[in-house]
This record gives C-alpha cells, sequence and structure tokens, in this order.
C-alpha cells in the first residue's frame, strides 16, 4: 500500500476544497492562542538580522481556502508584531512556501491564492519528514492538521505472527491490542523525530513552528473521530460477507494516523533539543454541528485516496456509496460516542528555534 495519499484533489462535490470546514473551524479556534503567543516570542527584527525577506513555510498544505487563510493570518501577526517593534512592516517582502506531498493538487491551491495577494509563493512537494528547505532559511513553519499523517503504517501491523496483527480492523481504539497502539505511537515517535530533525536545520534561530494536530486528552487511546473507523470498519465488514472483497484486503489494511496526546509531544521536542516549548495546550474546540451526510463527506475527502491505494477506486466508490446508505446507523453510532458535533479536540502547540 502506497503511504502517499494526498487529501482529494480540485474543487467538486468530493473535494477536500469543499469538505474541510471541521479542519477551518477547529484552527480558527486557536489562532487567538497561536497569535498571542507569536507577538509574545517573535523577535522580527533580531531573527530577520537585517535581511528584508521573511519567510513562511505551511508543511501539509493541502488544497483549498484553509491554508491561505492560515497564511494570511500570520502575515497579519508578523506585520502587526513589526510595527510594535518600530519596523515598517512595508519594507518586508513575505515569501511563503507551501508544502505537501508530490501527489498533492498543487494547480488548484494555486488557482485559488487571492490576487493581488501580500506574498510571493511557491510550491515545494514533498514529505516533510525530511529535509526540504535550506538551512536557517524559514521564519515560521506552520502546519495544521498533518502531523497525525504517519510516514508509514508501522511495520508489525503488517505481519501475521505480530501481536500487533489487526485483523479485521483498520485503526487503533481503546479495545485494541496493546501491541497495536504501541505500534502506532512507536510509528509517531520516529516520525516526529524526523521531523523535528528537518526542521532544526531549517528553522532559523529565535524562529517558530506552529502545530495544529487533533489528538486526546492524557490517559485516553480513542481520539473522538475515531467512530469515523469504526463505521468504516463496519461496511467494509458487509462488503467481505457479500462477496465484494476479500477478509484478507480488510485485515492487511490500516490508516496511518496517530493522535497524541500532549505528553506524546513534548517528549519528542525535549528529545530532541532544538526547541524551546512556548505553547503545548490540549482543547476542545467548537466546530458546529453534525450532519451525517456532511461527515460522509468529510471522511471520504480525507481518506478516498488512502483507501483507493490498497481496495481499489471501484470499491472504495463503492463503499461511500454504501455509506450514503447506512447514514442513519452512522447517526446512530455518532449518538452512542456522545459524539454532538460540537467539539474537535485538538492542540495547539508553538515552539521556538534555540
Amino acid at each position: 500500500m502506497s503511504e502517499s495519499s494526498p487529501m482529494n484533489a480540485g474543487d467538486g462535490t468530493y473535494s477536500y476544497t469543499k469538505n474541510s470546514t471541521v479542519q477551518r473551524d477547529a484552527a480558527s479556534g486557536v489562532n487567538d492562542a497561536i497569535r498571542e503567543a507569536l507577538m509574545e516570542n517573535l523577535d522580527v527584527e533580531k531573527l530577520l538580522g537585517g535581511s528584508t525577506t521573511f519567510t513562511i513555510a505551511d508543511l501539509g498544505c493541502s488544497v483549498g481556502p484553509n491554508t491561505v487563510s492560515a497564511v494570511e493570518s500570520l502575515i497579519e501577526t508578523v506585520a502587526h508584531k513589526c510595527r510594535r517593534q518600530g519596523l515598517d512592516p512595508e519594507s518586508l517582502e513575505f515569501q511563503v512556501l507551501f508544502n505537501d506531498q508530490i501527489g498533492n493538487d498543487f494547480n488548484t491551491l494555486f488557482a485559488s491564492l487571492p490576487r493581488p495577494r501580500s506574498y510571493v509563493a511557491a510550491a515545494v512537494p514533498g514529505s516533510f519528514y525530511g529535509r526540504l528547505f535550506p538551512s536557517s532559511s524559514v521564519h515560521v513553519a506552520y502546519s495544521s492538521f498533518a502531523v497525525h499523517w504517519s510516514s508509514k503504517v508501522p511495520e508489525e501491523l503488517h505481519r501475521r505472527d505480530s501481536p500487533a496483527w489487526n485483523a479485521g480492523r483498520i485503526h487503533y481504539s481503546d479495545s485494541s491490542p496493546e501491541a497495536v497502539v504501541k505500534a502506532y505511537s512507536d510509528q509517531f515517535q520516529r516520525d516526529m523525530e524526523s521531523f523535528l530533525g528537518a526542521r532544526a536545520q531549517e528553522i532559523a534561530p529565535g524562529g517558530a513552528i506552529v502545530v495544529v494536530v487533533p489528538g486526546v486528552p492524557e490517559g485516553v487511546v480513542t481520539y473522538s473521530g475515531g467512530v469515523a473507523f469504526s463505521f468504516l470498519e463496519f461496511i467494509l465488514a458487509e462488503m467481505v460477507r457479500e462477496g465484494v472483497i476479500e477478509q484478507e484486503q480488510v485485515d492487511s489494511f490500516n490508516v496511518p494516523n496517530v493522535y497524541p496526546s500532549v505528553k506524546d509531544l513534548r517528549r519528542v521536542v525535549e528529545r530532541n533539543g532544538c526547541f524551546e516549548i512556548v505553547k503545548m495546550e490540549f482543547r476542545d474546540v467548537g466546530v458546529g454541528e453534525v450532519e451525517p451526510e456532511n461527515v460522509i463527506m468529510l471522511i471520504r475527502a480525507i481518506f478516498e485516496g488512502c483507501m483507493a491505494n490498497h481496495f481499489g477506486t471501484v470499491v472504495v466508490n463503492n463503499l461511500f456509496v454504501r455509506a450514503m446508505r447506512h447514514k442513519l446507523q452512522f447517526a446512530a453510532i455518532l449518538n452512542l460516542a456522545g459524539i454532538e458535533g460540537t467539539v474537535s479536540q485538538i492542540m495547539a502547540v508553538l515552539i521556538k528555534r534555540n
């Protein structure tokens, strides 16, 4: 199974562009806290060191309006801090580097950028788990709803003789064997070590990384949105019973997502040693009411590519047609899980390069 699975491209019915308002609302819910932390901790004059180019990188930008809003908010914050420091923001040139996987729909993204705009834009395709930019060239890096995507599914989940063999399931939950949960957790630690190792070389001294990521409270394994995986498992089991797919196809598929706690993130940042933790907090953020149809569209926009790489596009289209047919069952699953659609569990993180 290919691990490179960008969000659905274009701006059509099933696109991420049209089905990412939950992510938008969740990120907006921590925007003021991030803005305040940047205002207090970013020394623009010292950071630039005489340069007039301020570089912002959006890591895992995907496609659609969310990345545009995020970078514009960051530019406004930096401009405001300039004025507070007695600097003229008009003297700066802002450069925004949009990064995502090679298969990301950069054409649609760049077609959606405002004209005129206050920054120069460039695409930087590639995995953010490796080097992307020249040394000390980025002043603020931003990543929203991205680092919970693993670089790959843990190897242990692919082996039948492993205690982490995850037969019949496509993710992990409170009821999963400890070995499955540990395999995912260890993969997150390895990935974030790579992420921070690369950023430590790319972020200028005094620069910052902002991360907004779905997560879990301390001591909790299952992410609140994990009911989506239970629903998909229900439909896949139905397709196996009807002979549409083989059980082996389900047993060998696992979603490469890990939802960390504050402790998980703090551990890897402290182990890296190159960054100061300025802000790291877990929040329940309001994202509006949940309609089962809209959640199914959201799930499709996010996971269709990942699932199609494994099951094929015809099977996955069948799966989501069935999902809509079972929307009442999904509503019952949401209700049983106590999810009424008013909150999203996320973490807001700001770390500063030493």
